[in-house]
């Protein structure tokens, strides 16, 4: 496998999507370019609309073919960095199922090799866990529902970008906030190698009644396009400035 990169939204959300496209479409959508979606659901009393809630939660990140986990506030900071690296992980683990394929036959997994190759690449899929470039879209809903849990948010993901400066592949962040004052989202931060501007950018949110998570992951899907632009224009540049 080659070092290359993985592509992750995480999506923050305590509530059911109840404008614009259907989310687990557009999550379908964004898993079809390699984007995986993983979802945290902040429920912290459940009742019939939890559990409608939950289900969303479930199917959004089935189709975004991610990791799907229900919290309290409380845990909220834990959560998501084992989000992070469970899907980190995951992800790996399905490329490399893939090339076992060619060798071990269309239904080969990692699961069918003997247990000491089994330990071999479990070793592989943790280094490259630590070296792989990591590009992660983050996306938080701020409707009414939300306005409590905003600061627990803001320290989860600042926690999120300072545990995963210790890794030695490059980590590439971007936040959207769902809705927007004047749009269904709202980009905040661009694509930036750390978080630093969360706090400021928190303290500054308005919370609104609408929950529009499907158009939220159609434009974080978006995202990722501007930062193979921008990717391929530095590369651009380097060439240009190399030797004559």
């Amino acid at each position: 496998m080659k070092k290359g990169n993985l592509k992750q939204i995480l999506l923050i959300t305590d509530g059911c999507s109840n404008q614009g496209e259907d989310p687990s479409a557009m999550a379908a959508l964004a898993r079809e370019q390699g984007i995986t979606v993983n979802v945290i659901g902040i429920l912290d009393h459940f009742d019939s609309e939890d559990s409608r809630g939950l289900m969303e939660v479930e199917d959004i990140a089935r189709a975004g073919g991610g990791i799907s986990q229900i919290v309290q506030t409380k845990q909220l900071a834990q959560t998501v960095q084992m989000v992070t690296k469970q899907a980190m992980t995951q992800t790996i683990k399905g490329v490399i199922n893939q090339e076992l394929q060619d060798i071990l036959g269309e239904t080969g997994t990692v699961e069918d090799l003997p247990p000491e190759k089994q330990g071999k690449v479990m070793e592989v899929i943790d280094e490259l866990g630590e070296t792989v470039d990591l590009n992660v879209c983050i996306l938080v809903d701020t409707s009414a529902s939300m306005k409590a849990k905003l600061p627990t948010v803001r320290e989860a993901l600042t926690d999120l970008s300072l545990s995963l400066s210790a890794r030695m592949g490059s980590n590439q962040f971007c936040l959207y906030l769902f809705p927007g004052k004047r749009k269904p989202v709202h980009k905040v931060i661009g694509w930036t190698p750390n978080l630093e501007n969360i706090e400021k950018t928190f303290a500054k949110i308005d919370t609104h009644g609408v929950t529009p998570t499907g158009p939220a992951i159609r434009e974080a899907a978006k995202s990722f396009g501007m930062l193979s632009k921008r990717s391929m224009i530095f590369e651009d540049e380097a060439y240009d400035d190399g030797p004559r």
